[in-house]
């Protein structure tokens, strides 16, 4: 599956906001776009004006790029939250919220998503005790993730697991830091997710 796999720095610079891809470098004076404030590129400083398609379309590559989504993926979920009663750009934000990879992160078991993603790849957690390796499974409310009993002696999760402790999860999850356990206590409202997205652009974008 194609994935960018370029510097991140770049993609926070081209939206012009911070993105936290990188986990805790983007709350240190090393992040980029506090030190170049600018587009990637040689033009990247130009002034140029951005027409209403144009804002739309930085909207929806902000979110894809916040959650790690390809194109295709991305119009599947905008699709679906269409389909579902209600405002369909709340919808579209919480079917995001419900990735796994996303999910994972959330509960500070992970320093980025993309790193949560590499690590349920390789098979080290649980949904209600089953083996789920799928980034974009979507969780329910009520389900248990978990850190495989295997994985929980490594290295990286006694890392994880200290800084866990200091982390507060959103008010729809629940975390068990010690254990590593993670549990959906509700889905998320649109005032759960604190992601700097105007979605109602999205959903102007995908009207035309």
């Amino acid at each position: 599956m194609a994935r960018y796999t370029g510097s991140v720095c770049r993609l926070c610079r081209r939206e012009g906001s911070k993105l936290y891809l990188k986990g805790d470098r983007c709350y240190s004076d090393k992040c980029a776009i506090d030190r170049r404030a600018y587009a990637p590129g040689q033009h990247g400083q130009r002034r140029t004006k951005v027409s209403e398609y144009g804002i739309q379309l930085r909207e929806k590559q902000k979110a894809r790029r916040i959650y790690g989504v390809l194109e295709s993926q991305f119009r599947k979920y905008f699709k679906e939250a269409d389909r579902q009663k209600g405002v369909t750009g709340d919808n579209l934000m919480r079917l995001l919220e419900r990735r796994l990879d996303n999910i994972v992160f959330r509960l500070g078991l992970a320093g980025s998503r993309a790193e949560a993603r590499q690590l349920i790849r390789h098979g080290h957690f649980t949904v209600n005790g089953k083996k789920v390796d799928i980034p974009s499974y979507l969780v329910k409310a009520g389900q248990e993730i978990a850190v495989r009993d295997k994985s929980k002696n490594s290295a990286k999760f006694k890392e994880i697991s200290e800084a866990a402790g200091h982390k507060t999860a959103p008010a729809w999850l629940e975390l068990d830091s010690e254990n590593l356990v993670g549990r959906i206590v509700a889905l998320p409202s649109r005032e759960d997710i604190d992601v700097p997205i105007e979605e109602h652009l999205i959903v102007e974008l995908y009207s035309r």
